[in-house]
């Protein structure tokens, strides 16, 4: 039996390298912070670490508007200190994935810059250019994720050019096989540097509808928020147009042929579409991408039937494919604040944790949630993200979950030796990494026991899934792989519960994951206020 890679049921740690660590004194993460903190890295038993970009961009959208894909922003540090946090990562058996932002640049890539000037120019056709309607507006009605139309006038050409995202992030034309190709060779770059993977951000918005149709109107009641809030205009329509078009398949088809001559790399694709799961199960069909993860546990509902039918209707779709699950990330609120408001007990933290690691898929952990984050408040006059100051005071951006990681109770939360580009707030401080090591009972220190406790358990790691029928609050299913069978039951709320689970055999109680643990009488299953409960079934 050959071994299963090494992404299959891998918990990859999300550094946002703006808010990690800071060793410039500059308020600004950077690589060589992340270099420092590579043995901390390896304390928490974490697979591997993906990076947010680091690559230069003038940072309209904080890396996410790429001027240079080949290059480190001076913010961040050098191309050489990406080859140190290379080396220092696989000395230490963490495999390194990065960021890839395909679907559009920076207006500062020399692509566009050539792009813009006229219409006859070598790469004219690098970009989604379309003539204005005869009174003058935008093409079609496309709307952009941040806030209205997708389209930004070019008086050099005369035309508009697409944006799904900021208008300084202009949409690449992937009908153009030379896009196509210009877009591998960056990604072979990294490659070659010996990178372990890719997260390959907003995937499904490469190709675009180049008829131009208008998008259908979607009906109030069904506007339901992808990442964006329901106050935004892009939820009144169904995008059937400018993303997640057909075309884009035989692209993923290249891209993994291409990833396929570097034994053991990976490719994880952020998909959000009209049926986020249908896509992410038809982009990792065989020969497309290896795995696949959506905005669907990034949400406000924390729902025993909300999660089941989540992880159920992705199983059913993906028959080929694997999952990755994320309950946080750089987009969305802190999961304890989402899920626990404010007066949550550290102890949820520990068991949000234990339950995403014990789904079937590979998970994305967002640095912080180790700790126990919540969601911090950051003041209108401190914000930095240009989504938030669009739509405040009903949507307040994405600042509060990109504080800066709090290593110590000092000043600036141990993150700077100057103020941080976001103010850390003291609550934080509280929850710094310093204080955290000096208390075994800390959610750190429990965060660390149940990834090492996993790993005993190859069901939990690669294992089928199965849940069981069981009453809100009480999440339960079963995993099972070669023989091995657990059971895992969770209590998602700040009441004691007690079902009786409809389950056959011996249940044998398992300890030493260090959460806060429920009992087995017979076929009762007794939890207290979010209680997990673990055990081995004969």
């Amino acid at each position: 039996m050959s071994q299963a890679p090494w992404w299959r049921g891998a918990v990859i740690y999300q550094i946002y390298p703006r808010s990690f660590s800071d060793t410039n004194s500059d308020g600004v993460g950077d690589l060589p912070g992340i270099i420092d903190r590579l043995d901390y890295i390896q304390s928490l038993g974490v697979d591997a670490i993906w990076i947010s970009p680091f690559f230069k961009s003038p940072m309209a959208d904080f890396g996410y508007d790429i001027a240079d894909y080949r290059d480190v922003d001076p913010l961040f540090g050098k191309l050489d200190d990406f080859d140190r946090l290379l080396a220092g990562a696989h000395q230490r058996g963490i495999k390194v994935m990065i960021d890839q932002v395909l679907s559009h640049t920076s207006v500062e890539h020399d692509w566009f810059k050539e792009s813009r000037e006229n219409r006859d120019n070598p790469k004219a056709d690098w970009y989604v250019w379309a003539d204005a309607r005869e009174d003058g507006t935008p093409p079609n009605n496309w709307l952009s994720l941040f806030g209205g139309v997708a389209w930004r006038w070019e008086p050099r050409r005369g035309q508009y050019y697409l944006h799904n995202f900021l208008s300084s992030q202009p949409d690449l034309n992937f009908h153009n096989p030379e896009v196509q190709q210009a877009t591998l060779d960056n990604v072979k770059f990294w490659l070659d540097k010996g990178v372990d993977g890719f997260r390959l951000d907003a995937i499904n918005f490469c190709f675009h509808d180049q008829a131009l149709r208008d998008n259908p109107a979607k009906p109030k009641a069904v506007r339901v928020g992808r990442g964006f809030s329901a106050d935004n205009p892009y939820a009144f329509q169904y995008h059937y147009y400018n993303n997640t078009r057909p075309e884009n398949l035989p692209f993923l088809e290249e891209l993994r042929t291409l990833v396929d001559n570097y034994p053991g790399a990976t490719t994880l694709g952020e998909i959000s579409a009209e049926d986020s799961l249908a896509t992410t199960a038809e982009y990792t069909q065989q020969g497309r991408l290896h795995m696949g993860y959506s905005f669907e546990l990034l949400v406000n509902d924390f729902s025993v039937a909300y999660i089941r039918s989540t992880v159920e209707g992705l199983e059913q779709k993906m028959t080929v494919g694997w999952p990755c699950w994320a309950i946080s990330n750089h987009d969305v609120p802190r999961a304890i604040s989402r899920w626990g408001g404010k007066e949550a007990p550290a102890h949820m933290a520990k068991m949000l944790s234990a339950m995403v690691c014990s789904l079937r898929g590979s998970v994305c952990i967002y640095q912080g949630e180790e700790l126990g984050l919540d969601e911090a408040e950051v003041a209108f006059e401190d914000l930095q993200d240009p989504y938030g100051m669009t739509f405040w005071p009903e949507f307040k951006g994405r600042d509060g979950c990109r504080t800066p990681m709090p290593w110590t109770s000092g000043e600036y939360g141990g993150f700077s030796t100057t103020k941080p580009w976001l103010p850390v707030p003291d609550s934080h401080k509280q929850k710094a990494v310093a204080h955290q090591e000096q208390d075994s009972a800390s959610v750190l220190n429990g965060f660390r026991q149940f990834l090492a406790w996993r790993k005993q358990f190859p069901a939990l790691v690669a294992g089928s899934i199965r849940f069981l029928d069981t009453a809100e609050p009480v999440l339960a299913f079963e995993r099972e792989l070669d023989g091995q069978k657990l059971l895992v039951a969770f209590n998602l709320s700040n009441q004691p519960v007690s079902q009786t689970l409809a389950v056959t055999g011996h249940i044998s109680a398992l300890g030493e994951h260090g959460l806060v643990s429920g009992d087995m009488a017979g076929t009762v299953l007794n939890l207290p206020p979010y209680g997990s409960f673990y055990g081995q079934v004969q």
